[in-house]
């Protein structure tokens, strides 16, 4: 009997002791050796192939500085015009309204007045007397060179002639001044009224006058704006003035469409600080579109310098609890994921700003490393 009682003790001896070895027995896993570490992603054979990752390493790429500015759009001066009436007169007619569109040449207002019938009369009358006079001169001329008449008379008549072709010719301008072509007046065709003819092709801004209102010659009647020089104007402040230079690269965009970017280039810039410690610089637009209109408020950012920098695909950045992220392979199956600095990125490419690990970086798909992450924690 004590010999069996010895044979029962000796077989479970050995198995308390490799307990005590902390070796798991067989179909066991050791808690222990459980990764916990949670910036690691580990997928399995297939997940890996459904992923679709591409891995690849930073590229060396010149980045720039940008200061980060706001502004207008704007159109030159010479782009801008104030329509008035050079004789006065009263508005008969208009059909413009502000944002109205018009083409050169077209007409904007008829304006009548009774001092343009005596103008254009004026002219007619000076027209026919001027005729009577260089017939009388040419018959002057022939008398003097017999001696028949006096120099006196001769010269008395030139000068008639003289005064009544400049009479002639201004008020010849006068009426091309109100519209009128005074090579096409004749007696028949005199009108009380004028046209006001667009000097532009553009649009109304300003309609400062309505029918039956008498306009004086000071008075602007409309105001036009050709929208097909519009530049941008933005404001800089003097800490950051003196890095702008004409021929820097502008990117530009409305508030309302951030995600449509513009390209611009410095054209020009005021170096005079205003009282508000700011300056304007002037942008040429290279492809504005008919979207942007004078007045449309603006966002850019010009690049002042540039240096190499390493960088990385827009796709291999994640962004977690207001951190940029990336994720580095540590063996076929696992990645961990790595904080990083970055700077502004461009359309497909992001400036790392820091060290990273010399490993093979995932250039896509990082969200779902990101995702599998994230619901790996909730569980």
């Amino acid at each position: 009997m004590k010999k069996n009682i010895w044979i029962m003790a000796s077989a479970i001896i050995p198995a308390f002791s490799n307990c005590s070895n902390g070796t798991p027995p067989a179909g066991k896993t050791n808690a222990t050796n459980t990764n916990t570490d949670n910036s690691i992603v580990v997928f399995s054979s297939k997940q890996l192939v459904n992923a679709g990752l591409t891995l690849g390493r930073p590229e060396t790429r010149e980045t720039h500085a940008f200061v980060k500015v706001s502004g207008v759009i704007d159109v030159p001066p010479q782009n801008i015009v104030s329509v008035s009436l050079p004789l006065g007169g009263y508005l008969k007619k208009t059909t413009m309204l502000p944002g109205s569109s018009v083409q050169k040449g077209s007409v904007l207002a008829t304006i009548e007045d009774q001092q343009y019938i005596q103008l254009q009369q004026d002219y007619l009358t000076s027209e026919s007397k001027l005729s009577y006079l260089e017939a009388e001169y040419s018959r002057q001329e022939t008398l003097n060179s017999t001696k028949a008449v006096s120099d006196k008379t001769f010269q008395l008549a030139k000068a008639e002639v003289e005064s009544q072709r400049i009479l002639r010719t201004a008020l010849a301008e006068k009426l091309r001044l109100i519209g009128i072509v005074p090579e096409k007046l004749t007696g028949k065709n005199i009108s009380r009224a004028i046209s006001i003819y667009s000097p532009i092709s553009g649009y109304v801004t300003k309609v400062n006058a309505n029918t039956g209102k008498y306009l004086n010659p000071t008075d602007i009647l409309f105001e036009l704006v050709d929208p097909s020089s519009i530049h941008l104007s933005l404001t800089v402040f003097e800490n950051d003035a003196a890095a702008i230079f004409q021929g820097q690269k502008v990117t530009c965009y409305t508030a309302a469409h951030p995600e449509k970017k513009y390209q611009a280039t410095v054209h020009l810039v005021n170096r005079n600080i205003g009282s508000d410690r700011s300056t304007v610089v002037h942008c040429h637009i290279i492809d504005p579109g008919k979207e942007l209109i004078p007045g449309l408020y603006m966002s850019a950012e010009i690049q002042i310098n540039s240096k190499p920098l390493q960088c990385l695909p827009v796709d291999a950045i994640v962004k977690w609890q207001n951190e940029n992220y990336i994720f580095y392979q540590i063996s076929d199956t696992a990645f961990k994921m790595y904080k990083v600095k970055t700077g502004m990125a461009d359309e497909s490419y992001v400036p790392i700003l820091d060290s990273i690990p010399q490993a093979k970086i995932v250039t896509s798909n990082a969200f779902t490393l990101l995702s599998k992450k994230m619901n790996s924690t909730e569980e």
